[in-house]
């Protein structure tokens, strides 16, 4: 970056150098011809003192001009008469040209108004010779102006070079500014790339990156961050499926091989054991069907959402649940009002409340499902039966994976996932589920959504 600054003001030099000198050529023709303007004014308004008539003398003529016009600065005028020098501008010059014989010899020889240049002690002259008659003198005169064109320059060169080490010393207090503001900058993404070498050395996903302010790079450093949220969260659900997994698949396995080593060859028996083999793995089936339902409960996008009627879905849920017991099925209450959800997991949910509440009850009891909008904008949605109830201790542990609540019959029924599938379904609305005690007795499982988009 700091190379093509350089090459950049470089250029910016070199250009202003060619500028500056074209303008100075310029300004020396511009010159000339101003000088030789100059003295055809003077020469046609020119009188003689003593006379009061036009000078016949031409050493006069240009004397007078020489007196009545003053050289600029590395500027020097002076007259040659009948091919010698004759008179000088009083003004101090870096060097003597009238004293150059050859030179005065060229000037004295011009017929028409020549342009040239010359060198001297001094360095290069560039000259304008201007000849000048009078009708009553046939001495030929001439009239030089002479400007020292390597001092104009020098000071362009002066200007340039400072222009150079200004330009140098900006540059040099910028690469120096600039190395320290980007390191202050890159700082964050370095630390990016040493968090994420040291994530993949040790697997931990735990770290996470402190970048305050609020530019592009803190943003970076956010999205970072989210994406490390989400990284441990899978890494989070994997293990936690990898876990429960082989929590709860080794006993049906277990099972299946202990009896499978022991059978014989008596049909019966064979019958038997095929039969128990069959029920294990169907209950491993609903196993890893429970597991895959929780560990996609956590990814983004398991939702299909769309606009979902809660009085339909109540009522639907009552129809849909009668077969699973001779119950009194019953709908409290229906929502006239919508959510933006996923209408087949909300099912799902009821569903499932709805069977766990057919598994804690005994026939003739009422279930009853429910809908209903609450203040503050939240829908909610509800199951109760006239069971037992659930005791308060253990109101927030059944929520919880692999844990069993106990039936009408006293023994441990399903896998314990089926309220914990309950709860990541309200949560991927953005809601939550809990069970309090019936007005009537008995549980009450309520979920609660926002109106408004699931996250």
């Amino acid at each position: 970056m700091l190379a093509v600054v350089g090459l950049a003001l470089s250029v910016s030099i070199f250009a202003t150098w060619t500028l500056l000198l074209k303008r100075l050529d310029d300004r020396v023709d511009q010159e000339f011809s101003n000088e030789a303007e100059k003295l055809r004014r003077y020469a046609i308004t020119a009188v003689d003192p003593k006379t009061g008539q036009p000078p016949t003398d031409v050493a006069a003529l240009l004397n007078g001009y020489l007196a009545f016009n003053s050289p600029d600065r590395w500027e020097t005028f002076f007259s040659i008469v009948d091919g010698q020098p004759d008179m000088i501008s009083a003004v101090r010059r870096p060097a003597r040209l009238d004293t150059d014989e050859a030179l005065v010899r060229h000037m004295a020889g011009a017929v028409d108004p020549l342009h040239d240049e010359t060198e001297s002690t001094a360095g290069t002259v560039r000259y304008a010779v201007i000849p000048v008659k009078v009708a009553a003198d046939p001495r030929p005169a001439h009239f030089v102006t002479a400007i020292f064109y390597d001092r104009q320059r020098d000071e362009i060169v002066d200007a340039v070079r400072v222009l150079s080490l200004s330009a140098l010393a900006a540059l040099a207090l910028a690469g120096a500014a600039g190395w320290f503001v980007a390191g202050r900058v890159l700082a964050p993404v370095r630390l990016i790339g040493q968090t994420a070498e040291q994530i993949s050395d040790s697997s931990d996903l735990t770290r996470r990156l402190d970048v305050p302010g609020d530019d592009d790079v803190a943003a970076l450093a956010g999205t970072f961050n989210h994406m490390l949220d989400r990284l441990e969260r899978a890494f989070a659900v994997q293990r936690h499926f990898v876990d429960d997994a082989g929590h709860e698949l080794r006993t049906p396995i277990t099972v299946i091989r202990g009896h499978l080593e022991l059978m014989s060859d008596d049909p019966v028996d064979r019958a038997e054991t095929l039969a128990l083999v069959t029920d294990e793995l169907d209950r491993m089936n609903r196993i890893v069907d429970d597991l895959l339902t929780l560990a996609r409960a956590e990814q983004p996008g398991w939702l299909a959402q769309e606009e979902v009627e809660l009085a339909d879905l109540t009522v639907s849920v009552v129809a849909k649940a009668r077969p699973l017991g001779e119950r009194r099925w019953r709908v409290d209450e229906v929502a006239e009002a919508r959510v933006r959800g996923d209408r087949q997991r909300l099912t799902q949910a009821l569903m499932q409340l709805a069977a766990n509440a057919v598994r804690h009850t005994k026939e003739g009891d009422v279930i009853a499902v429910g809908s209903a909008v609450r203040y503050g904008g939240k829908a909610e949605l509800w199951v109760r039966d006239s069971g037992p109830g659930v005791a308060p201790a253990d109101r927030e542990r059944i929520f919880s994976r692999f844990v069993r609540g106990t039936g009408r019959t006293g023994a441990h029924d399903g896998a314990g996932l089926g309220l914990a599938i309950v709860r990541s379904i309200a949560e991927a609305h953005g809601g939550s589920v809990k069970v309090v005690e019936a007005a009537t007795g008995g549980a009450c499982f309520v979920m609660t959504i926002p109106l408004g988009e699931a996250p």
